[in-house]
């Protein structure tokens, strides 16, 4: 439910006035009483309201909608969120749901509100509300058909996610300019271990309440504290990406538009949860990119394309991995301009690909290496197919990718900020 408060509250008052007291004062007296009483209210407001985790999370279109997600430490009476254009004292507030589930012998309380029916190519403000409480307000920027700019983050698994802060903290710093960001997948090391969510969490706090995140499921996402597999029940409460309209895969695979560019984000993990979801998310992706009329088109899959022969396994070929064999063909069928891949924690560029060669008609394929501090030196031995490889032996690194409706740019950049590679391509 969407409601004008200020308006509402005026329009109330108001009406009120003018039915019992109209006999007694003039229309800019009651003009005056409903104002005050409106600053009254809003000054009933207290900003003592702690929204945990509070995070934006990608919409279907970015132009006019997003999701506001948050925990709370005790259940809320009123959990609503407000709205307002920048330097604008109208507002809107939206309901939000109760998003609770149970984890790691721990019920998450948290809070989901879609907000909707905005204006494209403009900067608002947000808070949560919760009765007379409320917190600060926060940005909230929707998307236009201009030239964009995302922050790419490899596998940020940690034992400690310092390292990860760090280089989230510099690859923010060095991008302002940022409109969202995406995590391609092993997000955290153990997808039961809730401290590891919260640890990731506090990492980017405040980069998760002015900018939308992008989440890709990985297979550390399917772990629980025994190391055994099972379904990802963090990873799809903490983000409620957009629906899929596939039942029995909500939410594991999806797609948004942002400005220029369509963009999938698909799962890879049908060794660890079944090998159903291969042909269902075929089936998907053909009908998804049938309806976008976007001038790019651009793919995320946690696992890379590519098989790499592996130091002290003599027995293992260089090739392409089942998933390059199940989704290459089709990203080339579908015209896909770029599909970043990950799990490997290393930096490989293969330039552009098709019939499972180099060719200059295919979509460029990018393994986007680690954030986090597990590393596998030494451990793959260099494919054919790569073009640039990062520095060895493996340091943790981050990519921006900026899109207009002519060029798009992908960059490769070192913890500490520093170049070292760049594809571009062109209509």
């Amino acid at each position: 439910m969407k409601i004008n408060r200020r308006k509402f509250i005026k329009n109330a008052l108001t009406g009120g006035l003018v039915i019992g007291s109209a006999f007694l004062t003039g229309c800019s007296e009651i003009s005056r009483t409903a104002e005050n009483s409106i600053h009254d209210l809003e000054k009933k407001f207290t900003s003592d309201l702690n929204a945990k985790f509070l995070r934006q999370i990608i919409s279907a279109d970015n132009s006019t909608a997003r999701c506001i997600m948050w925990q709370a430490d005790s259940k809320l009476n009123f959990p609503k969120v407000e709205v307002k254009l920048k330097n604008s004292d109208a507002t809107e507030i939206f309901d939000a749901q109760e998003s609770f589930f149970a984890e790691d012998n721990e019920e998450i309380l948290q809070y989901t509100a879609q907000i909707k029916n905005l204006k494209p190519s403009s900067e608002y403000q947000y808070r949560i509300l919760d009765g007379e409480h409320c917190t600060e307000f926060y940005d909230l920027k929707t998307s236009t058909d201009k030239k964009f700019k995302a922050i790419i983050f490899p596998d940020s698994q940690s034992a400690d996610y310092k390292v990860w802060g760090g280089v989230a903290k510099v690859a923010f710093e060095k991008n302002p300019d940022a409109e969202f960001f995406v995590n391609v997948g092993d997000i955290v090391d153990n997808g039961e271990d809730t401290s590891q969510w919260h640890a990731w969490f506090n990492q980017v706090d405040a980069q998760l309440k002015k900018l939308p995140f992008v989440p890709v499921m990985g297979n550390h996402e399917t772990y629980n504290r025994a190391w055994q597999v099972r379904q990802p029940v963090a990873y799809l409460n903490y983000f409620a990406v957009p629906e899929n309209g596939v039942k029995n895969f909500s939410r594991r695979f999806y797609s948004f538009d942002f400005g220029a560019a369509h963009f999938v984000i698909l799962d890879s993990q049908w060794e660890e949860l079944g090998k159903e979801i291969i042909e269902v998310q075929k089936n998907w992706l053909r009908e998804d990119l049938a309806k976008t009329a976007k001038s790019w088109k651009i793919a995320f899959i946690h696992k890379d394309v590519l098989q790499y022969r592996i130091n002290g396994r003599p027995e293992r070929l260089e090739g392409f991995s089942d998933v390059g064999e199940n989704f290459m063909p089709l990203f080339e069928d579908l015209n896909f301009d770029v599909v970043f891949t990950a799990h490997l924690h290393t930096y490989r560029n293969r330039g552009r690909l098709k019939n499972f060669q180099a060719d200059e008609t295919g979509p460029l394929y990018i393994l986007t290496g680690l954030s986090g501090d597990v590393r596998y030196s030494n451990l793959w031995i260099n494919h054919k197919l790569d073009k640039v490889i990062a520095p060895q032996p493996e340091i943790d690194n981050y990519l921006t990718l900026e899109v207009d409706d002519k060029i798009l740019s992908v960059k490769c950049f070192l913890h500490d900020g520093s170049q070292i590679d760049e594809s571009i391509l062109r209509l």
